[in-house]
């Protein structure tokens, strides 16, 4: 917020002189009466008591009438004087320059505009008057170069078009205190009520159960400490759209209300079938602030007329159905109020019925917050009853786990079936499990059931041996939330393997590895110091000094036991490498040796007897057989097909062709033949049969 003054950019010394002039023809009675009518302006004016500027309204000096144009007042003169005007709340002061002294008496809420003659002088002045007026609040200086006055005079020509200078007093409006959102809501009350005629109980919900209009109605007005006379001063020349309160008092969000504020009414007596509809849900029961959800989804139903709404209320009753139950229905239903009784919903009743479940039942199942698909949970109890299960089975089991039904309509119940088929489970052995299910809610269940097979899968545990786990303990799997693999192999000190075997033996091991309970390690076994001893024999033959620096390296390096890693040192001789020569590779490049040797095989293979190169290219470059065999024959078949057309140098060594990124190998290999891309492309379509 902030006052605005018009001021000059660059004024002449000839029109400071025909201001001065102006003001000497006043008499010694007309400035008494100018200094009586502004302090009589100042008070009718001011805000009692107040904080906060409210948005100030230019005023300025022009022709030899009186006008508005939008929210600016414009007021002229000439030579004569002229008496003051006041529009509205906009008081003005013609012909006189805005003085330091002046300034100091106004009061922040004062809606004054002034014709300031000399601003140049008195900068300086106002900025230390705003900051009496405001301490401890940031005060900015801006221009504004939007021209709205000309002046003409008989001394001088054609004057420079003023512009403004802008004082912003920087203010938090969205602190708003207990008290004065309290004295807010009383205002809007009495107006809503008293000055409307809206019901008292209407009136209050929605005074108190709208805050984002209280706010916005404060941020118009201020926050002030007289804020209900502020806000009765208000209501009395600007008519609130009693459409947003009433809204957001049902528990709309303001983005959520808005498509639906209608453009041609501000009141909601002008409604009345928003009204009549809005009170037959209020009476029956239904909590007013979760009436939003009814106008979301089933707008048709405060679009009826008279009565018909009470019909279809009645129409459920006649089902046997009680208040409070219904109440939920509503609100987490309301399609059920569109159109005649839902066939879906009354079939469910009817099941309900012959499994002996009392319809109370079903108000202690359903809740507000969540929503209903009947045509689902009509098609899963007519499932459940086709897998074998009793119309007495099932009540009985539906009486144990409501959630079957309602939680998301049975689809989780439905995911769950679907897991335990896949299992290996049969429709017997399924009914078993439901109906010895945990204190577990369903969606919780498939979520721990699907995590539980995941981690068994990590460990990489065969696929058989899984199966035989989800047969045997399914609820053990679905009642528990179990650690990430990788956490609880850190923790029990253990490799994949022997996890493996403990849970094989005892599959009840699980419960103890659940997230949120302290795991010991397990005390090792002498496997562990066995491949440790044969991995450290295998690095010694190889040539590494024992318990060195360089053997601790190549200790890490090196992953696998020690006959592991012999094996593939015995497949690299056998393919006919000389020892030394392997034992140079990969001293140069250990991750050779960390490659299963039917890897190694087949890339060797493809290397010889593929792409015809001779064994001695590995030896040279080890590191060859480190990449994947895919790559190896693209990039070999598109450099050999360059080759033969003379666009890149032949004899190149695997490292130059290998080595670098495809991006940089497209550049300067395929790249330099016209239709290196298309070969490029065709290429890695059908690399394995090149």
């Amino acid at each position: 917020m902030g006052f605005v003054f018009s001021r000059s950019m660059g004024w002449s010394r000839s029109y400071h002189n025909v201001g001065a002039a102006y003001a000497a023809e006043k008499s010694l009675s007309c400035e008494r009466s100018y200094s009586a009518e502004l302090e009589k302006a100042t008070r009718t004016a001011v805000l009692s008591n107040s904080k906060r500027i409210l948005k100030p309204t230019p005023f300025v000096i022009n022709d030899t009438r009186t006008d508005r144009v939008g929210e600016r007042v414009v007021f002229e003169g000439r030579n004569s004087p002229r008496r003051f005007h006041s529009f509205s709340r906009n008081t003005v002061f013609p012909g006189r320059a805005l003085t330091p002294s002046i300034f100091n008496n106004l009061r922040p809420a004062c809606f004054l505009g002034f014709a300031v003659y000399d601003v140049e002088g008195i900068r300086s002045q106002v900025y230390a008057s705003g900051r009496m007026l405001f301490p401890g609040k940031a005060l900015s200086f801006s221009r504004n170069a939007s021209l709205f006055c000309r002046t003409k005079t008989s001394d001088a020509a054609q004057m420079d078009i003023p512009g403004e200078i802008t004082i912003s007093v920087e203010q938090n409006p969205g602190r708003i205190s207990r008290k004065g959102r309290d004295a807010a809501q009383d205002a809007v009350l009495d107006y809503l009520h008293c000055t409307r005629g809206l019901h008292f109980t209407d009136a209050d919900h929605m005074s108190k159960n709208s805050p984002d209009f209280i706010r916005k109605l404060l941020s118009v007005v201020g926050v002030e400490q007289e804020i209900k006379h502020a806000l009765i001063r208000f209501f009395r020349y600007h008519p609130i759209n009693e459409f947003e309160p009433f809204f957001e008092s049902i528990g709309l969000r303001p983005s959520e209300f808005a498509p639906f504020l209608p453009k041609d009414l501000l009141f909601l007596c002008d409604d009345r079938l928003l009204l009549e509809n809005y009170h037959v849900l209020c009476n029956y029961g239904v909590p007013r602030i979760k009436l939003g959800r009814v106008y979301l989804e089933a707008r048709e139903v405060f679009r009826y007329d008279y009565g018909i709404l009470q019909s279809k209320i009645r129409s459920y009753e006649m089902l046997g159905l009680n208040s409070s139950t219904l109440i939920k229905l509503i609100v987490s239903c309301p399609l059920l109020l569109v159109g005649d009784v839902n066939t879906s919903f009354a079939k469910v009743l009817e099941e309900f019925k012959d499994m002996g479940i009392e319809y109370d039942w079903l108000g202690g199942c359903v809740s507000e917050k969540s929503s209903y698909d009947w045509n689902n949970i009509l098609r899963l109890l007519k499932h459940l009853k086709e897998f074998g299960c009793s119309k007495k089975h099932l009540g009985e089991l539906l009486r144990k786990h409501c959630e079957f039904l309602f939680d998301a309509s049975g689809s989780k119940t439905y995911t769950l079936i679907t897991l335990f088929l896949k299992s290996g489970l049969r429709m017997n052995e399924i009914m078993s499990i439901l109906f010895q299910f945990p204190e577990v809610a369903v969606g919780n269940f498939v979520k721990n059931f699907w995590q539980g097979i995941h981690f068994l899968n990590e460990i990489e545990m065969k696929r058989e041996d899984i199966a035989k786990i989800v047969r045997s303990h399914p609820q053990l799997l679905g009642s528990c939330c179990f650690k990430k693999s990788n956490v609880l192999l850190s923790e029990l000190n253990v490799g994949k393997k022997r996890l493996c075997t403990i849970i094989l033996e005892d599959p009840n091991q699980l419960s103890q590895w659940v997230k949120g309970r302290k795991v010991r390690p397990l005390p090792g076994t002498g496997e562990e110091d066995k491949a440790r001893y044969q991995k450290t024999e295998f690095l010694l033959r190889l040539g590494f000094p024992e318990n060195s620096d360089e053997m601790a390296v190549a200790f890490r390096r090196f992953r696998g036991r020690g006959d592991e890693l012999q094996e593939r040192f015995d497949c690299l001789v056998k393919a006919g490498m000389d020892c030394q020569d392997v034992v140079k590779m990969i001293k140069v490049s250990p991750p050779v040796l960390n490659q299963s040797s039917d890897v190694i095989t087949r890339k060797i293979d493809i290397l010889v007897n593929s792409l015809n190169y001779p064994l001695q290219t590995i030896v040279s470059f080890p590191s060859l057989l480190c990449y994947d065999p895919d790559r190896i024959k693209l990039r070999v078949s598109m450099y050999n097909w360059l080759t033969e057309r003379g666009f890149v140098r032949p004899m190149l060594t695997l490292s130059t062709i290998l080595a670098c990124s495809e991006e940089r190998f497209v550049k300067h290999f395929v790249s330099v033949h016209p239709e290196g891309l298309q070969v490029w492309e065709r290429l890695k379509g059908n690399t394995s049969s090149i």
